[in-house]
């Protein structure tokens, strides 16, 4: 197992080129927020917005439209149920987000069955939330598209089968290939298993376990996935990022809220960017 450091991540994040436009940091499409958890895709939508992704759409219930104009202007709207724009959207993204306050109804499921058949090898899927619990409720045919699942310990259960005492390395692994995705599992010391390799995320407190944490880093991982090329790279640097801003708050506050991770990143991006961009 890797360990995921700072010194890891330093230089990671690619200098922007000074010739460069919104068109090349990426389209992202998040999905998600029925009407009792659109705090959930705001979360999500405005971490990716802050993580730099050129272009971000939200597709959300329409009781969340008026909340995601206030607070997210920098985002694009429609409407989850408008399936012929849905489609237009999922056709043209570079990454989709798909979870976070979704809901587990016959009609999500159904949504989330298009969303995996509708997507290319050339596109990435975070699947994350109440997907997560649809998807280990209901199996459907694996995506073409690069997957990432964002499972907390509980979550990974249920998808996986795994006890959480029995979620050790060798048994995450072996599911993690069962899957042929990524798992990123939400713990203390989160761990990220790759096909070829399995790292352990070295920063990250108590202060970090409030609603809406998930959310946000379901989000950081679609703006980072969207302007990377190498994808390993993003996912690193953005599980490492959304704990190491928590870390930087907790040294003067009791908890972190998600909101305030938020307005860091793209102070903390900044500080880890290179010239270079590192392939691991």
């Amino acid at each position: 197992m890797h360990l995921l450091e700072k010194k890891i991540v330093q230089g990671l994040l690619p200098k922007r080129q000074a010739y460069s436009h919104k068109g090349d940091y990426g389209r992202v499409l998040l999905i998600g927020g029925n009407e009792q958890m659109g705090g959930a895709i705001i979360l999500a939508a405005s971490a990716t917005v802050a993580s730099g992704a050129g272009l971000v759409t939200v597709a959300t219930h329409s009781c969340n439209h008026a909340a995601l104009h206030a607070r997210l202007p920098e985002a694009m709207v429609l409407d989850i149920k408008d399936q012929a724009q849905l489609m237009a959207a999922l056709q043209a993204t570079d990454v989709v987000v798909v979870g976070p306050g979704l809901g587990r109804t016959g009609a999500d499921l159904l949504l989330l069955s298009t969303i995996c058949s509708s997507l290319t090898a050339e596109q990435s899927l975070i699947i994350d939330g109440d997907a997560i619990t649809l998807l280990a409720e209901n199996p459907l045919p694996q995506s073409k598209a690069f997957t990432v699942y964002t499972p907390h310990e509980k979550e990974w259960e249920r998808l996986s089968g795994l006890p959480i005492d029995k979620q050790t390395v060798k048994n995450n692994q072996a599911s993690q290939e069962q899957l042929n995705s990524v798992i990123v599992l939400k713990k203390h010391l989160t761990e990220i298993y790759f096909p070829q390799d399995v790292w352990q995320n070295q920063s990250g407190t108590a202060a970090m376990a409030t609603g809406g944490m998930g959310d946000t880093l379901a989000g950081m991982l679609g703006g980072f996935l969207a302007q990377m090329h190498n994808k390993k790279s993003a996912i690193l640097a953005a599980v490492f990022l959304h704990s190491h801003i928590s870390d930087l708050i907790a040294e003067t506050s009791y908890v972190t809220l998600p909101s305030e991770i938020i307005k860091r990143i793209p102070k903390a991006m900044k500080e880890f960017e290179s010239t270079l961009e590192v392939v691991l």
